[in-house]
């Protein structure tokens, strides 16, 4: 979504040359990840992650634009990065369905701003949107609808401008994270869920589409810091006993276990709250939802021993860990230089890379 908001705010930048870059932004961090087209198909090249101080970027508002363009621009000098795919905060859209009867519709865009206070708690003229068909009959056209603040918006696209980094798209991150763990043409319908260090992503998919996103403020080093208290160690030292144990219930692991069953349960409980509302609940319009064909799981903590067959059991569904390659071809005779644990936290970014080759 939002691929026409760099054409609407500033001029159109030129279509990209391979190579493809994907640009994961967060509170924390920038994760980049470059996908190149060879005659053996898509490889990864550049890859990497960059800290942002504490304070630049708030709640997924830029809060200091001079020190973010620095490290934008460091980034285009350290890696090469001219042109990119950006993902946008998930705490700053707006996401929503809306059906527009055909009868009398002259112009879509028009036709949905009319209706976006209805839907989201800002003027129409301060905000922004993009949207996605969902169905159509002969007379309505169902639509998933993202829109976000207009200055929220202006901000990234000014920093990425200063910078001399043109963004040629801007998007969720779920959708991003869509396209690299989910099979391109599979219509099904999946929870993500997407377990990073301080935060975790929960969203839905049905047709290749985001129909919700929620996040939650419970992450890995929520986990790792429970484990610091408890055996009075260094956060290093607890992180390395998470890996080392995980969920695993044995005789030397008792304590750790414990300690962790605990804070996941926190998660396992939002999801399952999210899980039975989908099946629970009917949709805007009345009728039943798909059913969730599994619970897909990416993100850096996502890895942890366990974790997916604790999902499993415990919510009487399907759950497994993410398979980020699986929309690139001859995975089976290419193997990427990122282990699978790396390869996890880069899903959104991969994701975004990938935005470049969906036609091909």
């Amino acid at each position: 979504m939002f691929r026409d908001l760099n054409n609407k705010l500033f001029s159109t930048p030129k279509f990209l040359e391979l190579p493809s870059f994907g640009l994961d932004i967060s509170d924390e961090s920038i994760k980049f990840l470059e996908l190149v087209k060879t005659k053996e198909g898509l490889r990864v090249g550049h890859y990497g992650e960059k800290k942002i101080p504490a304070g630049i970027i708030e709640s997924g508002k830029i809060k200091d634009s001079q020190k973010m363009e620095e490290i934008l621009m460091s980034l285009r000098k350290e890696e090469g990065i001219k042109s990119v795919r950006v993902s946008l905060p998930e705490q700053q859209v707006y996401l929503f369905s809306l059906r527009l009867e055909k009868a009398g519709l002259e112009n879509i865009r028009e036709a949905i701003e009319f209706s976006l206070e209805e839907y989201i708690p800002i003027p129409a003229q301060d905000a922004v949107f993009d949207y996605e068909i969902l169905s159509e009959d002969e007379k309505s056209l169902k639509l998933q609808v993202a829109a976000i603040s207009k200055n929220v918006a202006l901000e990234y696209l000014s920093v990425f401008k200063n910078s001399a980094i043109s963004a040629l798209s801007f998007e969720l991150e779920a959708q991003a994270i869509t396209r690299s763990v989910v099979k391109k043409g599979d219509l099904d319908t999946y929870m993500i869920v997407d377990f990073g260090k301080k935060r975790t992503g929960i969203f839905i998919i049905s047709q290749g589409v985001v129909i919700f996103t929620s996040t939650l403020d419970v992450g890995g080093a929520m986990l790792t810091n429970m484990i610091e208290k408890n055996f009075k160690i260094s956060f290093e030292e607890a992180e390395k006993k998470k890996k080392e144990s995980g969920l695993r219930r044995d005789t030397a692991n008792t304590e750790v276990f414990s300690i962790l069953l605990n804070g996941v349960s926190i998660l396992r409980d939002e999801i399952v709250k999210h899980f039975l509302y989908w099946h629970t609940h009917k949709d805007e319009e009345g009728k039943d939802r798909p059913p969730i064909k599994k619970v897909i799981l990416c993100g850096g903590d996502s890895n942890l021993i366990g974790l997916s067959e604790y999902f499993s059991v415990s919510m009487k569904t399907n759950a497994e860990v993410a398979n980020v390659w699986i929309n690139i071809k001859d995975t089976g005779k290419y193997i990427p230089e990122i282990s699978l644990e790396q390869s996890l936290t880069f899903a959104a970014a991969l994701g975004l890379a990938l935005g470049n080759f969906e036609h091909d």
